[in-house]
């Protein structure tokens, strides 16, 4: 939460694509360090994307007996090309799939909270005995992870420069994504954890699905289906981010020049884009799901640290906010920046 506060403001201070790169450019002085960040948020966007491609074709899987391997390049390559398509129509799209997502969601935690599958005197599994050392490393583990499912409140930022009125609008989205998901995420699992055993959910492909069939008498390829709109949705948004995120840092650097051209007809960076899914299309087929999801955990916990002392020696140099920009405490950043690297630290030797 701290992060996503520091993300609002600086939004306010400097609606801009390429975002995090700006942040880490005002607030240390230094052009290769931004750069540096921005590649670091490209890298992660691209391997978010290739995580959740490989989630998605587990969810394919169930309507098509084909070879995961082409399932993923098939997923990459249509939402690819969907981000090419136009700003306003990937916007659109992925819109009508958060409200798909949102709402299958919202289906499984009714029917769970309501079905007699769900074992609630084993309520207080959900809580571990921290006291215990293995138990709570493996929680500091599974959080470090945990990290990856709240990656892409930060994204919005690099759509600033298209959004109305961003010093209002964008703190309000930002806050509102993360207090949104945090609920659903909260609840689903807790719906997950009391009615299916947590060891046989780890292996399934398709998780969403096996609970849904504890819990209700829904058809399991609908909701396979919404799993799939639900992990094309993400795919989609990192595409559009990672593409803008190049545009920005090309538009800065002469050396990148050429990436900074926006086609005429689609009025999106074509050549940004190509690149982001040629690089997440080899990282889905070379790495599997785990390794690429604590890889995008740590590059986002990095750049997220970057984030918070950026702002932190904004507001030491005194730089103020721009009228009706939303201003916070310097703690909050600094806060921000200390749990991000605790999280690290985590990550690298426990």
């Amino acid at each position: 939460t701290p992060t996503a506060i520091s993300f609002s403001e600086l939004s306010g201070r400097m609606p801009v694509s390429a975002g995090e790169a700006a942040f880490v450019k005002k607030g240390f002085d230094s052009n290769s360090l931004a750069l540096l960040i921005g590649l670091m948020v490209i890298l992660s966007g691209v391997v978010a994307s290739a995580t959740i491609a490989i989630g998605s074709a587990g969810y394919l899987s169930t309507f098509f007996e084909l070879p995961r391997e082409l399932l993923i390049t098939i997923v990459i390559l249509v939402m690819g090309l969907t981000a090419i398509w136009g700003i306003l129509e990937s916007v659109l799209l992925a819109a009508l799939f958060t409200l798909i997502e949102a709402g299958g969601l919202i289906a499984l935690i009714i029917f769970g909270f309501g079905s007699e599958a769900t074992e609630w005197d084993r309520i207080h599994d959900i809580i571990p005995p921290l006291n215990d050392l293995p138990v709570l490393i493996g929680v500091l583990n599974a959080s470090v992870l945990a990290v990856f499912a709240f990656i892409g409140f930060e994204d919005m930022v690099n759509v600033s420069e298209e959004t109305k009125n961003p010093k209002r609008n964008m703190p309000i989205g930002i806050l509102l994504t993360i207090l949104i998901t945090t609920v659903l995420y909260s609840l689903v699992a807790t719906v997950a954890v009391l009615t299916v055993d947590p060891v046989q959910l780890a292996q399934s492909d398709a998780p969403l699905t096996m609970v849904f069939e504890q819990v209700s008498t829904i058809s399991p390829s609908l909701i396979s289906a919404i799993a799939i709109f639900a992990t094309a949705n993400t795919i989609l948004v990192q595409f559009i981010m990672a593409s803008r995120v190049i545009y920005g840092l090309a538009a800065q650097n002469e050396s990148m020049k050429p990436l900074a051209h926006v086609n005429p007809i689609t009025r999106t960076p074509i050549r940004a884009s190509l690149i982001v899914i040629a690089i997440t299309l080899t990282l889905a087929l070379a790495f599997d799901l785990e390794n690429l999801a604590e890889m995008a955990s740590r590059l986002m916990l990095v750049i997220w640290t970057f984030i918070n002392l950026a702002l932190v020696r904004i507001k030491m140099k005194g730089i103020t906010a721009p009228e009706g920009a939303l201003v916070v405490s310097i703690w909050v950043p600094a806060l921000g920046a200390i749990l991000c690297i605790l999280f690290v630290i985590i990550s690298l030797f426990v």
